[in-house]
């Protein structure tokens, strides 16, 4: 049963994409001819028109390929599971798509590196959400998710449209954008990409740590819950030490490490993508932390937690915690 699930699954995330891909290569294929006809047919003004507008084109394609085909899977299925694995792919298909679009134009080592970088963003994410659902296809959907489905009840079939996927394309084509700014202006690189390289790297590299201490902490907690003794309530080590949300911060990092790429060719308003998602996931960071403090066993030990360490940027204790924390008996 689980097995034929987890196959179904990733047949369907393979095949899911296919609608855009076969259409941009379409139009990789007959623009040319599109755009030098006079008498154009429906079919050559459509290539046309995603010709002269790259950015319409990325949004049409997420709307009707994510928003549309995702959610009336996600009705069949009874489960929004299919944007989680897919918010670490569209970036790198988008990338790829800017730099291969027929208007592009860019310095070759500024792209190499941004499409390198995102790649490497990408595998690091996805490697983490395989890991943490025991490497299933579509095993559950975002607990978020769930928890608005039974707050909406029966309305919930149509607000997920825009609860799960039409806010995805918002924040995803709005933390892309310099991805395609990268790929649409051409100058050399300056000090400020170096800046920007060694902040997305950091960003990676605090978010791999971060969630593999994470992981760690989890299957410890999964083995002691097992063998029926208690099971520790915070995770106070490492990264978490410092940070009680170590791996927000570095995929916080990342973000706005990538949009100083365009600030330093000039289109500094691409910050917003990256400020956007900061404040959303200062809103989800009150939402875990909420839910951390439902759970009695560790809600006196969370609460000193909260009182001795800083939230997001990585900071010594507020004051030395010689109190030990209570453990689950």
């Amino acid at each position: 049963m689980v097995l034929s699930r987890n196959l179904k699954n990733a047949v369907i995330a393979f095949l899911v994409p296919l609608p855009s891909i076969i259409f941009y290569l379409s139009f990789l294929k007959h623009y040319d001819s599109a755009i030098a006809t006079t008498t154009a047919s429906s079919y050559d003004q459509l290539y046309s028109w995603c010709y002269h507008h790259p950015l319409l084109l990325a949004n049409a394609l997420f709307f009707f390929n994510v928003n549309v085909l995702f959610w009336i899977i996600g009705q069949f299925q009874g489960s929004h599971w299919l944007i989680d694995p897919y918010w670490t792919v569209i970036p790198v298909m988008l990338v790829h798509y800017y730099a291969s679009h027929p208007l592009t134009q860019f310095d070759w080592w500024r792209s190499w590196i941004v499409v390198t970088l995102t790649w490497v963003w990408s595998l690091r994410l996805t490697h983490n959400y395989f890991r943490r659902e025991r490497w299933q296809w579509g095993a559950r959907e975002d607990w978020r998710f769930s928890e608005m489905s039974q707050q909406y009840g029966k309305q919930w079939w149509w607000i997920s449209l825009f609860a799960v996927y039409v806010s995805q394309q918002v924040f995803l084509i709005a933390l892309s954008l310099p991805l395609y700014i990268v790929h649409s202006v051409n100058k050399p690189l300056s000090i400020w990409d170096f800046v920007a390289i060694v902040i997305c790297v950091c960003g990676i590299v605090i978010a791999y740590f971060a969630d593999t201490q994470l992981y760690d902490f989890m299957i410890r907690n999964d083995k002691l819950k097992d063998l029926g003794k208690p099971m520790m309530p915070v995770l106070d080590s490492g990264l978490w030490y410092y940070s009680r949300h170590p791996n927000y911060f570095g995929e916080q990092l990342w973000w706005w490490g990538l949009a100083l790429f365009s600030w330093s060719l000039g289109y500094g308003w691409t910050f917003v993508g990256a400020l956007v998602n900061t404040l959303c996931l200062a809103y989800v960071t009150r939402l875990v932390e909420e839910r951390m403090l439902r759970k009695e066993w560790r809600a006196e030990s969370f609460r000193m937690y909260q009182k001795t360490t800083s939230v997001w940027v990585p900071w010594l204790k507020s004051y030395p915690c010689a109190a030990k924390y209570k453990k689950n008996a």
